[in-house]
This record gives C-alpha cells, structure tokens and sequence, in this order.
C-alpha cells in the first residue's frame, strides 16, 4: 500500500618499454566517505570580495568581511556548477556518511523560510533570483536571514534553476549544514506519560513520497521516523521542498537493518504495526493499541513490506478500499495511519 517504486588506473608508460616515474610523495587514496565539508577549500582563506560567489555549501562556512560581519545585501554570483548525488531522483550525495541524512540544498520558498526559523542547523548563505516577485514569504525570508546574519545573494533565474535539483525551486534555495540524524536510542526512549509514537519506511526511494510523509509525520505528532541506510531514499532538495519544511522538525534516525531495529521495539513493548494492502485486519480496528508505544511501518508500491519486515511486525493491517484500486500512495496511506493513532492519543 505504499510506494516501491521501486579501479584502479591502468599503469602508463614513460617511454618504450619503461613503466612512468612514480610520484615524489605517496599518493593519498581516493575516498568516496570523505565529506563535502571536509574538503580542501579552493583559495586559502580570508574575507570575501565583494561582489564573488563563494559557491555552494560544500566549500564551508561564508567568512565574515572586515567589519566581522556575513554580508546580507544582494551580490551577483559567479558562476556555480551543481552539487553531485543531489539530483531530482537521488537518495544520497555522493559523499555522505552512511549516517548522513544530507539536506545540504533546501529549495522553495516555504522550505528555506523553515530552515531559518528553526534555527537548527547552520544556514551559509540563500539565493533568491533576480527577477522574483517581491511577495510576504520572500519578505520573510530575507528579513529572516537578516536577523541569523545569513548572506542573501541574488542570482540569476537561469543560474538558480541550473543549480537546482527540484522540479521547481520557485526562485529561492539555499545551503545548510548537513541535517542531523538522531540516535535510534533517542527515538525509542520512554519519556513520563507518554508512549513513543514512530514511524518506519521500508524501501521508499521515491523522494516526493518521502517529503510528502514527513509533513503527515509533523502534523500528526509523530515521535520520530526510522529510514533504513540503504534501500531508502534520504533526504534531497526534492524531499526538503515536498516536507514544506518538516524536515526541520521531525527527528529522523538512520539505521543499517530495519528489521534489527524493529524486533528490538518488540523487546521494549513497543507495538510493531505494518501497513499491507493484504492484510485482513482494518487500520481502523487498532483501538487502545493505538495509546500504546507503537511503530507504523510503511512499505513501498508494489511490493509492500519486504519479507524480513513483515516477520518482524506484531500485527499487519490495510486500510479498506472500496473502489477498483487495490492501494494508496505511501504518503495518502501515511497520513490516515498516523492521524488515525493521533485520533486515540488526544
């Protein structure tokens, strides 16, 4: 009922029959786990001219001018080249951690305006397009970034939409520090009064699903959400724009096996509940259950929850359908699972 949708270089020769010189110092091995924000930066440090892009995220933090402070008059940018593995369809950057939410790019107006208001992260710089209408969120949003001495840079609509991995970034982005994941431990912690109220994805890679169950997520008062390493989609421009901003407010855990991670809640009396289009049991028949710690586990279209999964589950139900379809959109089936246990917990 949910969404699946599912060498080293040859040697080179220095001259007949002569393999090339080696090189002086030894060479430092390429690492795919090495960090954007890790890299050596392109000049060697020092205030920025005015009036030059310092570039995406990955080059760090902005530096101050002479008066110490972030520039946040518009300035026209330089040329920029697109940040890799954030593409529209991608689950991960390139050199993400395996623990690495991402979410360096925020694109859209209501996503970057949360990303400043929630402070949780650190904000490098927003670019908004130069021929934008002036409108109350854009007002927001610079006013916003006034206030967090965040630059704002203006750009144009060409360069903005080169740079951007969503659909439509409607002429705002920005660059952030990675997202941060939260601890499964810190999820599945009792709190006085209140029984954990999770949920778990398995193989959702379709990144405006993901965004899109995120801000169900928000608006049902959901504890936290479980994403598997791999098989799962993490979180890119286009999931940050879906979430409208929820991205910034629902903890998020990443865990290596899913199926580890659930019998585990099993162990800490958490109720482990899989949603399944086969099931026989209604999503409306869950009762008291509901007021109890509980663990909604979404599968992908298609194929539903994967084997080991549903082995882990204390109960599987559906949600009815009396049309000609068998199933919903993972985000639709999200959003009536999670309100409906918020309906038993008010």
């Amino acid at each position: 009922m949910a969404a699946r949708k599912s060498s080293s270089p040859r040697p080179v020769s220095g001259g007949k029959g002569k393999p090339a010189p080696k090189p002086a110092g030894r060479e430092r091995p390429a690492s795919r786990k090495v960090s954007a924000a890790k890299a050596k930066p392109a000049s060697s440090g020092g205030p920025v001219a005015k009036g030059r892009n310092p570039g995406p995220s990955s080059r760090g933090p902005r530096v101050p001018d002479a008066r110490g402070a972030a520039r946040t008059g518009p300035v026209q940018a330089g040329p920029i080249k697109p940040g890799r593995g954030s593409g529209r369809g991608s689950g991960r950057a390139t050199g993400d951690k395996d623990d690495d939410l991402g979410g360096t790019q925020i694109e859209g107006r209501q996503a970057v305006r949360e990303l400043l208001i929630a402070g949780r992260r650190r904000t490098f710089e927003v670019w908004i397009a130069g021929d934008l209408d002036e409108s109350d969120v854009v007002e927001d949003i610079k006013q916003l970034a006034r206030a967090n001495r965040v630059p704002v840079i203006e750009v144009s609509r060409k360069k903005l939409d080169y740079t951007a991995r969503s659909e439509a970034p409607q002429g705002v982005l920005a660059h952030a520090e990675p997202l941060p994941s939260v601890p499964i431990d810190a999820l599945l912690r009792r709190r006085p009064g209140k029984a954990p109220f999770l949920v778990a994805v398995d193989g959702v890679t379709d990144p405006g699903n993901l965004g899109a169950l995120l801000r169900c997520c928000d608006g049902a008062g959901v504890d936290g959400v479980i994403l598997p390493r791999h098989r799962s989609v993490h979180i890119t421009p286009t999931v940050a724009k879906t979430s409208v901003g929820a991205i910034e407010y629902v903890p998020m855990a990443v865990v290596g096996g899913l199926p580890t991670t659930l019998a585990r809640m099993r162990e800490l009396g958490i109720w482990v509940v899989g949603l399944d289009d086969a099931a026989d049991k209604s999503l409306f028949e869950l009762g008291d259950l509901a007021t109890e710690g509980i663990c909604l586990v979404m599968g992908a279209e298609g194929s539903g929850l994967s084997r080991l999964v549903r082995e882990r589950c204390d109960l599987i139900v559906s949600i009815p359908m009396k049309g000609r379809l068998s199933s919903l959109n993972v985000s639709v089936a999200a959003s009536l699972a999670t309100y409906e246990v918020a309906r038993h917990r008010r």
